[in-house]
């Protein structure tokens, strides 16, 4: 008998909720909409999650329906003890991406008081213990609605038993902020910085100069080395307890030298040990390899 799985969609109004709860029908879920957090469990027993009766739900919960930590975390301890291997999928965006979906469907926000942007930032306060409770992320605000399907797909599909844990290394510069979704993030800026030599200041990570100016230096080896030692300790645990999709972040001042070279060693490396793992780029566009 297959294992019963629900997984709760919730997060930020605007992000995307609607659109994944699609995916996961598509994807052949028993889908139920704007549920009380409340109901989950009777919901579940309702229509024999437990005795297989279905063996796939997911359950969008939102403002709409009051969600809170507390409920969230008692129905999921519930889910739990019935035996039903849970996930939630928290959507979120940035609050200029949600304000402007907001202004042009013209919707009104579920939250009753203030601005719009009054209104984001409230929700967003809200939802903050919540976010916590999440297995998986995913952050619209650059997606486009076949790009969001993709990436609900990758996550839940990944999580059935024949197929391991998707692992995204993304490099990032800090200068233009930390990514909104990350679970493991580390800061590189520690080692010497390209940019200060004119010959590759010009190049990126990609470039085989820079890779080999930066992958030289002692430090970086102790940290490749010091890293996979972790990251194979870490990511087995990660995903005997269920976790579909892991992002690990690597950045550096600009994002263009240090950390795109390491984030492309570390994928290479994982990769070379079987893990499912993918680079991205947010602040330098890959430009070969």
């Amino acid at each position: 008998m297959k294992q019963s799985r629900a997984v709760i969609i919730t997060g930020m109004s605007g992000a995307g909720r609607s659109q994944a709860a699609n995916v996961m029908e598509d994807m052949g879920y028993f889908v139920v909409d704007n549920l009380p957090v409340e109901m989950i469990k009777f919901l579940i027993d309702q229509i024999g999650i437990p005795e297989g009766r279905r063996d796939r739900i997911a359950v969008v919960v939102d403002t709409r329906g009051g969600v809170t930590y507390e409920a969230l975390d008692a129905a999921l301890k519930s889910l739990l003890q019935r035996g039903v291997r849970t996930s939630v999928l928290f959507m979120d965006a940035e609050d200029a991406a949600l304000e402007r979906r907001f202004e042009e469907t013209r919707r009104r926000h579920p939250m009753k008081e203030g601005t719009l942007a009054e209104r984001i930032a409230a929700e967003r306060e809200a939802f903050a213990e919540i976010r916590g409770l999440a297995d998986v992320i995913i952050d619209t605000t650059e997606l486009n609605v076949h790009e969001l399907r993709d990436k609900v797909g990758e996550a839940f599909e990944a999580a059935t038993p024949d197929r391991r844990m998707r692992v995204d290394v993304i490099s990032f510069g800090f200068k233009r902020g930390t990514p909104r979704v990350v679970d493991v993030l580390f800061d590189v800026r520690f080692l010497p910085n390209p940019h200060w030599i004119a010959e590759l200041r010009p190049l990126s990570g990609h470039d085989t100069p820079v890779r080999d100016h930066v992958l030289s230096a002692d430090d970086a080896q102790d940290f490749i080395s010091k890293t996979m030692d972790m990251l194979r300790f870490l990511l087995p645990r990660y995903e005997a307890e269920g976790k579909a999709y892991l992002t690990i972040g690597i950045g550096c001042t600009g994002g263009r030298h240090r950390s795109v070279a390491l984030a492309d060693e570390l994928t290479r490396l994982l990769r070379a040990e079987g893990f499912d793992a993918n680079v991205s780029h947010r602040d330098t566009p890959v430009e070969h390899g």
